[in-house]
């Protein structure tokens, strides 16, 4: 990219930013607000350091007592169906053998453990997670968390009628079950909408289009508010207005001078 800037998670920067600022400090003509979740909405560290230990060490249990019910049985096709794929191009995966229900127990765990420690974003896999964690979030033992300035932000939005909706590559599960369970209460409802990648990876810009005509908007209308690049690139491909967001622990980033920064979603105004 011609005239870029490097963005670093400079943490007095961030401190400062995130701290009580007096007003936001920019007025968009939005329809709507599409939000990125890790590092965007939700501290990395949560998801790396709460919700995927979490998927590794209750994966097995899971397995064997859901593997025979719809939910469960519809991601092991979906991960089958990958690591076939994976298979044919070489890729040097775990083995999976269906000669029995224990070898092919085995197989899908030792599978969905190999994309969990290479952060792969499968399809299949971040629905296994979604029913993994719904145990967790059902219990307590898991609860969703959000960086503080992000409740009122969806109030002040909702409250402007400006449609609020979540992309991410966790599944609409997994989104719902974040969201409905923080310790600022359900905030699902001041969302309209969920997308995973159902509707397409994140740095494609057909996903941006398909969001925009499911949420009934313009893409013009729509800002698309991330902490990666390649994903605010797709966005802007697609005619939606962008916006990185710098957070603690999200890494550096290299962006287009024309696109803004924000460390606290109370500089969006609208």
């Amino acid at each position: 990219m011609s005239e870029s800037k490097d963005v670093t998670e400079l943490e007095e920067t961030q401190t400062e930013a995130q701290g009580e600022p007096e007003e936001a400090v920019a007025e968009w003509e939005i329809d709507a607000v599409l939000l990125d979740i890790e590092g965007t909405t939700t501290p990395i560290s949560f998801v790396y350091s709460v919700l995927f230990p979490y998927a590794r060490a209750h994966l097995r249990d899971y397995l064997r007592e859901h593997l025979g019910d719809d939910d469960a049985r519809d991601a092991a096709l979906m991960l089958r169906a990958e690591w076939i794929n994976e298979r044919a191009r070489g890729t040097d995966v775990p083995p999976w053998s269906d000669d029995s229900a224990e070898d092919r127990l085995a197989g899908l765990q030792a599978y969905a453990e190999w994309l969990m420690e290479r952060d792969r974003k499968s399809p299949g896999l971040k629905l296994l997670q979604g029913h993994v964690w719904e145990r967790g979030y059902q219990d307590a033992t898991l609860r969703g968390a959000v960086f503080p300035d992000v409740p009122e932000a969806l109030q002040r939005w909702r409250a402007a009628e400006v449609d609020v909706a979540i992309y991410s590559s966790g599944s609409e599960l997994a989104q719902r079950l974040l969201f409905g369970t923080t310790a600022y209460g359900d905030l699902t409802r001041l969302l309209t909408g969920f997308f995973d990648t159902g509707v397409g990876g994140k740095t494609f810009a057909g996903s941006y289009k398909r969001i925009a005509i499911a949420m009934g908007h313009a893409p013009e209308n729509i800002l698309f508010i991330s902490d990666m690049a390649r994903e605010l690139d797709a966005a802007r491909e697609a005619g939606m207005q962008v916006v990185l967001c710098v957070r603690p622990g999200n890494a550096a980033q290299e962006i287009d001078d024309s696109i803004p920064v924000i460390y606290s979603f109370d500089e969006i105004g609208t």
